[in-house]
């Protein structure tokens, strides 16, 4: 664990240090950006965009089925709790 934050503290103060030098500002062109945002956030969520398709997950109101809340009447008299 304590490895983890000695690279994370290390690679926030690199990063942090080239911002103050003109050498590292890299133009990007938006598209590329985009398409790379597109890609790691497909990679990271693989494993849930997965487990919402196995169980048929739609994240939309679409497709699910609603529920009003109301009890429905029961014929043998029995109040249900």
């Amino acid at each position: 664990m304590a490895d983890g934050m000695y690279s994370i503290t290390k690679a926030l103060c690199i990063a942090f240090g080239m911002t103050f030098f003109s050498a590292f500002d890299v133009p990007v062109f938006w598209p590329i950006l985009l398409f790379y945002w597109m890609v790691l956030f497909v990679m990271t969520m693989r494993r849930q965009i997965s487990h919402m398709i196995k169980y048929k997950y739609v994240p939309f109101s679409f497709g699910k089925q609603r529920y009003d809340g109301r009890r429905s009447s029961s014929t043998d008299g029995i109040p249900r709790d």
